[in-house]
């Protein structure tokens, strides 16, 4: 019969060589040889707008076409009723598109206000989650480990299973191995910088959720049309009918400053802010994949778990080899 000793040290082994194989298989019960890959490009897609400096510069943007819209109202509509005699029934009649965005622009501003607010609100958390490794390798942190402690396992559960007197000391190598192998495993996360990184990027992903959807990205690319056909008519037909009515482009320039700026600057907003928008349209299957993986702040559970366990085994494999196989 074999001692006690043996036997531990062989079940040891039993359990390390499951929770290895448990390891290698994640990915593909998680489905993150596809999913993963599409986070990556998710993150490749948005880095370029994801700045201060670009999300800082379309909320700035947004409140300048705001103030141009309370200037119409409180300044342009009076002045083209004075001068020429429309009253807001034939404004809304003779200049359909800016009555669109007129009647739409509360809504449109805050839709689009809150959603540059919580991109604006998760820089932190989308930087935090490009510095973690590159997104296509993640599989491959879970299969790699996970075949190496399964070899190791399995490499202590033929050594264990000798029948001879050297048999405890030939199963202190593969012990050895899972214990420094378990370790690393744990030490991973904590390299990457894991539990603080992978909780902010939960908290993007939960924040993204409402945004990135079809509707959404939909009804947020319906909004330029509304603004750009709504800027065209005041620039080229509501502000002529007062030029045309005695006022002179550089009155009302300097009588219409947010109208003006409006006018000025919104073929480079509509420039800058479209691919943006594009962009979220492009990515809303990669964000949904990337969704339908475990949550974030899990994930360095998912090597400290393991790694721990594989290093008790590893210890309990190396303390039983210290005893000498007892024949009958």
């Amino acid at each position: 019969m074999e001692n006690r000793a043996s036997g531990a040290r062989r079940w040891t082994f039993v359990v390390a060589l499951i929770v290895g194989l448990g390891l290698a298989a994640a990915p593909v019960a998680f489905q993150m040889f596809t999913r993963a890959p599409k986070g990556g490009d998710m993150i490749d897609a948005f880095r370029p707008y994801m700045t201060n400096a670009k999300i800082t510069r379309f909320q700035r943007d947004m409140r300048n076409i705001d103030a141009a819209m309370r200037e119409a109202r409180a300044q342009m509509l009076p002045a083209l009723s004075d001068k020429a005699q429309l009253d807001r029934a034939a404004v809304d009649s003779q200049f359909a598109s800016y009555a669109a965005l007129d009647k739409q622009w509360k809504a449109i501003n805050a839709d689009m206000s809150d959603m540059l607010r919580t991109m604006h609100r998760d820089l932190g958390d989308f930087a935090a989650v490009d510095a973690l490794p590159p997104f296509k390798l993640f599989p491959w942190f879970f299969v790699l480990p996970g075949l190496m402690v399964a070899g190791f396992a399995g490499w202590g559960l033929v050594r264990s299973r000798r029948r001879d007197a050297p048999a405890a000391r030939s199963t202190r190598a593969p012990a050895v191995a899972l214990i420094v192998l378990g370790l690393a495993i744990v030490a991973a996360p904590v390299m990457f910088q894991m539990f603080t990184r992978a909780p902010k990027g939960g908290h993007m992903i939960n924040d993204f959720r409402p945004l990135m959807t079809t509707t959404k990205v939909q009804r947020i690319q319906g909004y330029f049309l509304v603004i750009g056909a709504g800027e065209g008519t005041i620039r080229n037909q509501m502000l002529p009918v007062l030029v045309k009515n005695g006022s002179t482009p550089a009155g009302l320039a300097a009588q219409l400053p947010a109208l003006t700026r409006f006018s000025h600057d919104w073929p480079s907003t509509s420039n800058q802010m479209a691919p943006m928008i594009g962009a979220m349209s492009d990515n809303v299957d990669n964000y949904l994949a990337v969704d339908a993986m475990p949550p974030f702040p899990l994930f360095p559970w998912f090597f400290v778990v393991p790694g721990l366990l594989v290093a008790a085994c590893g210890v309990i494999a190396r303390r039983g080899s210290r005893a000498e196989p007892v024949q009958v």
